[in-house]
């Protein structure tokens, strides 16, 4: 069920609250109890003590204006190791994307990622306000939580990270190309989610309705590595963090650590990753002596569009500042990183906007690396997860623009590239 809540500011602090068997307390717990999300978790900690076991999914973090990974408690007191034991044992996962935008990270927050302007909603939900970038984004709160680690030895922001859709439709929202929104007849046309415009002009000239669906997405959706398709080993796969997100497509991706990881064409290489390493979700022990392997393993979706790029995300503190790092590590048409840049080659996919078609032969169905951080410090706390994007292709509204015979609007981005994101690995640093 949803636990939906807000702060005193109607900053965003929604939790989707999953429980593990077929038992449930008689009611749930919602606003009407209690407004402060650290009352759910007393909650959860109760129906605990009773073996009914549970945990909570923050969603729409993008839209809690800094609330959701706040650096203070709900009566404004900083955190503490209490606080950050009683949320993890609750929130193990965040969710990162879904229909009312991303929650990755933001332009004002990582300047130097390119690829941040991705599915920006701006604004608080359910409102025209302006929810602010700190405290909003699951980068930014990984880094504050490998700072806290660092100074104060506790770390409330250890999540793995989901995608969800989060419709009112009973289903998820609809592929780009077939894209049912989110509120079923109020946004269930480009005119109505501002994509396509009016037939008549409205008071001011103004062409298209004025809406914020149109900062909504086609996205996304949860992914679990379980040992059978059951609801117990699912669970369990939330509760290890053994998570990833996408924004829609049916992307697959592995990610593992360790100091004696096979090769990439090694068979049974999954099985020995697992056997010598970590993955997604785990903690890794740091070596003095040696720097760890990274294992990435990205699939794409078959009926999607071709893989661009792997990335690994690198977040650290170094001198008492927490600092972030992009590094692209498998490139697509078998061409190499830049050493300098790390980034990969254009591979020159386009995408022909008159029809949406995109370029043929261009892209990969999967892209491995194996890869060592060669500035990896093992007295740092750290943390890395991979982000792999799709070559690409036209953005829902674009769609809506081509069938209905119109330019695409000229203020929302005509293209978007789909993307999946792993759990982090953190590196617990060496004594």
């Amino acid at each position: 069920y949803e636990y939906t809540t807000s702060d005193r500011d109607r900053g965003n602090l929604h939790r989707n609250v999953i429980f593990r068997g077929d038992t449930a307390p008689e009611l749930p717990f919602s606003r009407i109890d209690s407004q402060n999300p650290e009352d759910l978790w007393k909650w959860m900690d109760s129906n605990r003590e009773q073996g009914i076991e549970s945990l909570a999914i923050p969603h729409n973090s993008n839209g809690s204006n800094g609330s959701m990974f706040a650096l203070v408690d709900w009566a404004g007191n900083p955190l503490d190791s209490a606080y950050s034991e009683q949320r993890m044992r609750n929130e193990p996962l965040v969710e990162i994307t879904q229909v009312k935008g991303t929650s990755d990270t933001h332009p004002a927050l990582s300047p130097n990622d390119e690829w941040s302007d991705f599915e920006i909603m701006k604004l608080r939900i359910a409102s025209r306000l302006e929810s602010k970038p700190n405290g909003s984004y699951i980068r930014e709160a990984y880094l504050n939580g490998i700072d806290m680690q660092d100074e104060q030895g506790f770390n409330p922001f250890k999540f793995g990270v989901i995608g969800s859709s989060d419709t009112h439709n009973a289903t998820y929202a609809g592929d780009e190309d077939n894209y049912w929104s989110k509120v079923g007849l109020r946004d269930s046309d480009g005119v109505l989610r501002g994509s396509v415009p009016l037939d008549e002009p409205r008071e001011g000239g103004e062409a298209y309705a004025d809406t914020y669906f149109n900062q909504w997405g086609a996205a996304g959706l949860a992914a679990v590595w379980a040992e059978e398709n059951t609801r117990d080993a699912i669970y369990d796969a939330f509760r290890r963090k053994e998570t990833f997100g996408t924004t829609g497509p049916r992307m697959k991706v592995r990610f593992f650590a360790g100091y004696d990881l096979p090769e990439l064409e090694d068979p049974a290489l999954v099985s020995r990753a697992y056997a010598d390493g970590v993955t997604m979700g785990g903690d890794l022990l740091a070596q003095s002596a040696e720097s760890p392997e990274f294992v990435a393993w990205v699939a794409r979706d078959a009926m999607s569009a071709p893989l661009q790029r792997v990335q690994i995300i690198k977040g650290w503190v170094e001198n008492g500042a927490a600092q972030e790092r992009v590094i692209d590590v498998a490139c697509s048409g078998g061409m190499a990183v830049d050493p300098e840049t790390n980034r990969c080659p254009d591979n020159g996919a386009s995408v022909e906007l008159s029809d949406c078609s995109i370029s043929s032969n261009v892209g990969e169905a999967e892209l491995k690396a194996k890869w060592r951080d060669p500035e990896f410090d093992a007295s740092q706390n750290a943390f890395y997860y991979v982000r792999a994007m799709e070559n690409p292709t036209c953005r829902w509204s674009t769609w809506d623009a081509v069938r209905a015979g119109v330019e695409p609007r000229p203020d929302m981005a005509t293209t978007i590239q789909e993307r999946v994101w792993s759990s982090p690995i953190w590196i617990t640093p060496a004594n």
